[in-house]
């Protein structure tokens, strides 16, 4: 019985969805669903694409969080458009949370929607929300073994952010090991190294975004 109500659920949030990405489509927004551990540098790393991006473009974003606004307030302070949505205990978004979320934004005057999506590296994945693409962020300080034990976000995702790659000298973190279990579990996945917080090695991710904008 809970496999029969899951796929229901499961059901009625990919209709919403078909939704959602009809209503990006025509609207020429390309959205972008950020997913990661908690820790892993999701916010940072939104910072700092808005800060490359936003002379060139009109974007907005959508924060998720359990509870508190502190991460819609740091985009805020980028200077974009900022609609915060709190799940009060739900470990994922949904795409009926996110389809009343982009009411309040003007997508006709868009460009590139952000979705910075809960703390969680397993049921946001299961959940599409009209995305264009879920991309992964991944910390160097979250272990090498994360690919493997939570393959379905690596399997859908078209770019990993390997993040905070400016402590691999401190940390023990196999490179090797991270980036094996990466190209077995998705081979077609680009894998960028990088350091937001130092800003450092993010020209590949921002010339991904530039290619994908409609």
């Amino acid at each position: 019985m809970r496999i029969i109500l899951e796929q229901e659920i499961l059901k009625e949030n990919k209709d919403q969805a078909d939704k959602n990405r009809k209503c990006f489509n025509v609207n020429k927004v390309l959205v972008i669903n950020l997913i990661g551990s908690p820790g892993a540098g999701k916010t940072t790393v939104l910072e700092k694409t808005i800060e490359k991006l936003k002379k060139d473009y009109r974007i907005a974003v959508i924060e998720g969080d359990i509870y508190t606004t502190k991460d819609a307030e740091r985009i805020q302070n980028c200077g974009v458009e900022v609609v915060q949505i709190n799940t009060s205990g739900v470990c994922h978004l949904s795409a009926k949370a996110i389809e009343s979320a982009v009411q309040t934004v003007d997508l006709k005057n868009t460009d590139i929607l952000f979705i910075e999506n809960v703390g969680n590296l397993i049921c946001p994945a299961e959940y599409d929300l009209g995305e264009d693409a879920k991309i992964a962020v991944l910390s160097t300080t979250e272990g090498d073994d994360k690919p493997s034990k939570y393959p379905m976000i690596f399997q859908e995702a078209p770019v990993v952010l390997l993040n905070k790659c400016d402590l691999l000298p401190y940390i023990n973190f196999n490179m090797e090991t991270a980036e094996k279990d990466l190209a077995t579990i998705n081979k077609d996945a680009k894998v960028i190294h990088m350091s937001a917080f130092n800003d450092s090695d993010m020209d590949q991710w921002i010339e991904w975004i530039k290619d994908h904008v409609k």
